[in-house]
């Protein structure tokens, strides 16, 4: 009898289920891990474009047009991949990872919590409902302020991918640098700009009705790409409640998708269902992702589904292996130095100097040379250096002048070139004396 007395002391206190908000997190993750990477990969050295040499720029090494088993491989891998991708998960690039629209979610977030839950941007004609509240110029002010920031530090963002860090940090500093382009500062105005106007005004507008990207992805999806499927069974439970339409930005219904609707995947309404679920104790969400499609009533395994793909689309597969092979095989064998030898230009009939020989660095680090000629006697040539360094990427001339004492015919010799990296060339060059003259 004690016992139960005991027992009932005992305090209950009930707690409503907490909806699972995973996947909204692993969404916010992946997101700003994108805007990262896109910072990461120029500042890296990656990948960049070198606008003072006209050359792309991959692993800190310029990229030339001899160059091509590089710049081929890496764009049939990608874009093979990027192929793949979409015929699998569909448009879900664009609600994981496209920075327009994290950014625009973002200055969703901001412009609610500033100017109140139902405050929204829309370029359909509608006012914006601002709450009575949160309706002062210091809101206005700080939401502005805020905008103002991100579209400064986003703007930067593409200056990366054409100036090495130290050049931008020189550009932030507002110090000289001879690299930087006179009409930058007006460039990065109108960056500015854009983005400006972007988390201002345009936000999810430009995903709903602009972006021919979105388009592109749709290209590549069937009936068996993963989409978002709903549970009818409980149909007289929706009928009261349309959380899941609210809680889509790109303004459809969840529960009836199509293979070519504008779903992005971004799971926001399985997010909404759960939470609407949870607090009336029902369950989980109604909402989920899915492969496949249904054959006689029954649903297809993701796993036959990924299977499936691999037969529809091995010409994808087959591409991309051989892309990454042809990358792979042009980084292995590529020149870091270029050397050529040409003849000098003559001026008014008087040869200035015989030949020049022409020495590129594609490299963005010093690197010293030796020139050595193979051929020739001794005292029959001059070079007007025998060594050559070099800071950076850019070409640099040596001259050689060959004795005008040369034996009529012609003269065959080897121009050597070696780098203290280990590097050698050599380019053979047929020189005819006249004899006695140049």
């Amino acid at each position: 009898m004690s016992g139960n007395h005991s027992l009932q002391d005992i305090s209950i206190r009930i707690e409503a289920a907490r909806p699972d908000r995973r996947l909204h997190w692993q969404r916010r993750t992946l997101q700003w891990l994108t805007i990262l990477l896109l910072v990461v990969i120029p500042v890296s050295g990656l990948f960049r474009i070198d606008p003072l040499e006209g050359a792309f720029v991959v692993l800190d090494r310029q990229i030339w047009f001899s160059d091509f088993q590089i710049v081929v491989g890496l764009w049939l891998t990608v874009s093979c991949v990027l192929v793949m991708t979409y015929s699998l998960v569909g448009t879900a690039f664009c609600g994981w990872a496209c920075p327009q629209n994290t950014m625009a979610e973002w200055a969703n977030l901001m412009t609610r919590k500033f100017l109140g839950k139902r405050a929204e941007v829309n370029l359909d004609g509608a006012a914006m409902r601002v709450s009575r509240g949160k309706n002062k110029a210091l809101n206005w002010l700080i939401l502005g302020l805020l905008f103002l920031a991100v579209s400064l530090l986003s703007a930067l963002i593409p200056l990366l991918y054409f100036y090495s860090p130290d050049v931008v940090w020189s550009f932030i500093s507002f110090r000289d640098d001879a690299r930087l382009a006179p009409s930058l500062y007006w460039i990065y105005t109108i960056f500015v700009l854009i983005m400006f106007l972007n988390v201002t005004f345009i936000r999810h507008f430009w995903c709903r009705f602009m972006c021919i990207y979105r388009v592109w992805q749709h290209s590549f999806k069937t009936r068996e790409t993963l989409r978002v499927v709903h549970d009818n069974s409980q149909a007289d439970e929706c009928a009261r409640c349309n959380y899941c339409v609210s809680a889509c930005f790109v303004d459809i219904d969840p529960r009836h998708t199509d293979t070519f609707d504008s779903c992005i995947n971004c799971g926001e309404c399985i997010n909404a269902c759960n939470q609407v679920r949870a607090g009336r104790k029902t369950g989980t969400s109604l909402l989920r992702f899915e492969f496949g499609r249904e054959d006689n009533g029954q649903r297809i395994h993701a796993g036959k589904n990924v299977g499936s793909f691999l037969v529809r689309a091995p010409w994808a597969l087959l591409l991309a292996c051989f892309g990454l092979a042809l990358f792979v095989w042009g980084a292995v064998n590529y020149q870091p130095h270029h050397l050529s030898v040409y003849r000098a230009e003559t001026l008014q009939g008087d040869t200035l100097v015989d030949y020049r020989i022409n020495i590129a660095n594609k490299l963005y680090r010093h690197a010293r040379f030796s020139i050595a000629i193979d051929g020739l006697p001794p005292g029959s040539y001059r070079l007007s250096s025998a060594t050559l360094d070099m800071d950076g990427t850019g070409r640099r001339d040596i001259e050689l002048r060959l004795s005008t004492s040369l034996a009529k015919g012609l003269h065959p010799f080897l121009v050597r070139v070696r780098s203290d990296s280990g590097w050698q060339d050599s380019f053979r060059v047929q020189h005819f004396s006249s004899g006695g003259s140049s």
